[in-house]
């Protein structure tokens, strides 16, 4: 097992450069991150920030153009035979034999590992819902998905990376999912997850590095992130809507107007706005949490740093 000084994950300057020609693009650019045993870490961001990317390298499915990183203080690139046996990884792509039943993806890929619980696989697949008795060709995309977290978690890895987890799982599924990785971490193991979806990462995450264009723009505790209060709002009026009642309101910003509905950012608590509305009837009110890049805006407006991180990038390495 992994020193507890030492981080699962570590890269310093970690860069990759993809070339095409004359073309060259920038998909990560010197990438400094510390990972801790016994968390959930998220990897945020939307696609093309560059996660997958970060993942292959870590894997040593791709080489960098510059810098280094380690998994349990081994070499990413020398000792990635002796890493790769103690990781459980679930790519975002899944590419398995169409041909095979799930039960006989497992084996092969248990004979590989040398054996797995087998009770551990059972249990695994009726918590996941999963039947594998079926053929890779013809499951749901959903189910693609829990045959790939199966295999992913099967040997109790040390060290889980998942990439986009959980496209594709209905929502009792993704309860399941979230409950299985509090559990790996109350067992002192670690997980490295990437997402794009907020309310994923929030829900698990200790913590959460925000990529953005190849570059990581800060790690935040997850209780900072939620520091970015606020949401949009859209209400439906049965008539007419006196929008000056919202003029000068504290919280309310960016307020549209389309008929009877009012679209609006809310900062803060509902009660102002709705004792200002309190003489208006509203039909319903719908309400969206914030957009990756609009919490992007918020913590960093356009290169302002409207809000501060919690931890910088040069902090978050120490």
């Amino acid at each position: 097992m992994t020193n507890h000084s030492t981080p699962v994950i570590q890269t310093d300057n970690l860069s990759k450069v993809y070339r095409s020609g004359n073309k060259e693009v920038q998909a990560l650019n010197n990438l400094n991150l510390s990972v801790r045993q016994g968390e959930i870490f998220g990897y945020l961001g939307p696609n093309g920030a560059g996660k997958t990317t970060t993942i292959r390298l870590l894997l040593d499915l791709i080489r960098p153009t510059g810098g280094s990183a380690s998994l349990f203080g081994l070499d990413a690139q020398r000792d990635s035979v002796a890493i790769h046996r103690r990781i459980g990884f679930l790519p975002g792509e899944l590419n398995l034999w169409k041909n095979l039943t799930g039960t006989q993806v497992i084996d092969y890929v248990a004979r590989v590992r040398g054996g797995v619980d087998r009770k551990l696989v059972n249990q695994l697949s009726e918590r996941l819902d999963f039947d594998a008795s079926k053929r890779v060709r013809d499951y749901s995309s959903g189910n693609r998905r829990k045959l790939g977290l199966i295999l992913a978690l099967m040997n109790q890895p040390e060290l889980l990376i998942l990439d986009e987890p959980t496209n594709g799982l209905d929502p009792l599924v993704q309860q399941t999912f979230n409950d299985l990785m509090r559990e790996i971490r109350a067992e002192g193991r670690t997980v490295f997850l990437s997402s794009h979806m907020l309310g994923e990462v929030q829900s698990i995450c200790d913590r959460v590095g925000i990529l953005r264009g190849g570059q990581l723009q800060a790690v935040e505790s997850v209780a900072a992130l939620r520091r970015v209060d606020f949401e949009y709002v859209t209400i439906r009026f049965r008539d007419p809507v006196r929008v000056d009642v919202l003029a000068g309101l504290p919280g309310v910003t960016n307020v549209t107007v389309d008929g009877n509905t009012v679209r609006l950012c809310l900062h803060g608590d509902y009660n102002p706005l709705l004792v200002a509305l309190r003489d208006q009837y509203i039909v319903d009110i719908d309400t969206e949490e914030p957009s990756l890049e609009d919490i992007f805006l918020s913590y960093y407006g356009n290169g302002t740093n409207a809000h501060k991180p919690a931890e910088t990038v040069k902090e978050m390495a120490s």
